[in-house]
């Protein structure tokens, strides 16, 4: 119940440009697929705490299907390098692995062409 109310408050937040509500929401969602749902990793946590940690970082959260995988944070575009740096940094620190990051931007969803 908890995350389908925060997926329409997240739908609104984005509709509305409101990273830093979208952001907190992702912490949440986050949090209770952790606590609540016991579906993520140490690793995935370590990854979350690390992007969570930089200012330019609104929120993270994992991604795709639990018990393990990927995460995704929502971050300020200016710091989007060095929060890359610094989240690689962290978290080989602190676990020894060498994570892949990649930096992407929000896009259109999918749309018909018309020739």
């Amino acid at each position: 119940m908890t995350e389908n109310a925060r997926t329409l408050e997240a739908a609104e937040a984005l509709r509305e440009g409101d990273a830093t509500t979208m952001g907190r929401l992702m912490n949440e969602s986050h949090d209770s697929l952790r606590d609540d749902f016991d579906v993520t990793t140490d690793a995935l946590n370590k990854m979350v705490e690390c992007a969570r940690d930089q200012d330019a970082c609104y929120g993270a959260r994992m991604t795709g299907g639990g018990f393990g995988g990927s995460a995704v944070a929502l971050v300020e575009e200016a710091g989007a390098a060095a929060f890359m740096e610094a989240v690689a940094a962290c978290y080989e620190a602190d676990t020894g692995l060498s994570p892949a990051l990649y930096l992407c931007h929000a896009a259109a969803g999918a749309s018909t062409l018309t020739p």
